[in-house]
């Protein structure tokens, strides 16, 4: 390539606004935005009931026995599915622009950031969305990174500090790294 003048530049300032995604109007997502700051990412309210009970308020579907721990974050609860007897560790941060749907019996572990949003970096940097999903029985550890577009197989792991990207992790098998390989099973096989 030439000289770094020749480099183009996308002027962000008519770049595509993210307010598609939103799903709803202004004045909704900011009221999401006040009791979120005051029931769920406040690290001084601690009860997950309280949290879960404001999510479900907010149109999150999220089955019986969650546990959501304090300082955790969630983009548009509308947009957020999560089934029975789930751990929500705290920090975690669900940025869904797009569903994410978590199965059964899963647990996300601390400051694991789940993002369904990206941007055309060619073109003109409007929003680009993918849903994720995480299927029954998974364990994120703590510190990862799942982006748009990643399914994630009934009871797979994902070692700490991984990034996991729209490549599907099989069922049972742990996955480490940045990208994230795979690394091995989740459980001994039988032989017979």
């Amino acid at each position: 390539m030439g000289a770094a003048e020749d480099v183009p530049v996308i002027a962000l300032s008519r770049a595509p606004g993210e307010r598609v995604a939103w799903g709803r109007p202004v004045w909704f997502v900011y009221l999401w935005a006040i009791a979120e700051l005051l029931f769920v990412t406040n690290a001084w309210q601690v009860s997950s009931r309280l949290r879960v009970a404001v999510l479900r308020a907010f149109g999150a579907s999220i089955g019986h026995g969650v546990t959501f721990r304090p300082r955790t974050r969630v983009r548009f609860p509308w947009k957020l599915h999560i089934g029975d007897d789930c751990w929500i560790g705290e920090g975690v941060w669900l940025h869904n622009q797009d569903h994410i749907r978590i199965g059964h019996d899963t647990v996300i572990s601390q400051d694991t950031f789940l993002t369904t949003g990206s941007h055309a970096h060619r073109h003109d940097m409007g929003l680009i969305t993918r849903p994720i999903l995480i299927e029954p029985g998974v364990w994120i550890t703590s510190r990862c990174m799942i982006t748009g577009g990643a399914v994630i197989g009934r009871s797979a792991l994902i070692q700490p500090m991984s990034l996991v990207g729209a490549a599907p992790i099989p069922a049972g098998e742990v996955w480490g790294g940045c990208p994230a390989r795979y690394v091995g099973e989740r459980f001994a096989r039988e032989t017979a």
